[in-house]
């Protein structure tokens, strides 16, 4: 997570905290299945590293409660494809451009961001085919 998120009511914006807006962290995911965690939000960026076809979940609201408005940033960095995907597709709804909207997929060197528009819905925009 980026220096200085999350603040709350009272915090004073540091050096650190405000050079900390500027640039992204890296969380490089180098497994076949990956599911996003609250780590995954703000400024940072999360690479899918696998060579093969993997897969990234997008967990309930019940158990991981992302605020309205988190964005994710994904970039498939791997030679296979990257589908992502809801945990539990009859709880939570992903949407995209991609040809399969419930489960759009990123190619190598490509990049997606995950929106969360309710509570239990995500838009995925970028490069999603």
């Amino acid at each position: 997570m980026a220096t200085g998120f999350p603040a709350i009511t009272g915090d004073v914006l540091s050096a650190a905290m405000y050079n900390g807006l500027t640039s992204y962290q890296i969380s490089t995911q180098s497994g076949a299945s990956y599911t996003l965690a609250t780590a995954d939000q703000y400024q940072v960026l999360v690479i899918a590293s696998n060579a093969s076809t993997k897969t990234f979940s997008i967990p309930t609201n019940a158990v991981t409660a992302f605020p309205t408005g988190t964005a994710i940033t994904i970039l498939n960095s791997g030679a296979g494809l990257l589908t992502i995907n809801a945990v539990s597709s009859g709880t939570t709804t992903v949407t995209s451009a991609g040809a399969v909207s419930a489960s759009p997929t990123v190619a190598q060197f490509k990049a997606a961001v995950c929106l969360k528009t309710a509570t239990d819905a995500w838009t995925i925009v970028g490069a999603v085919a």
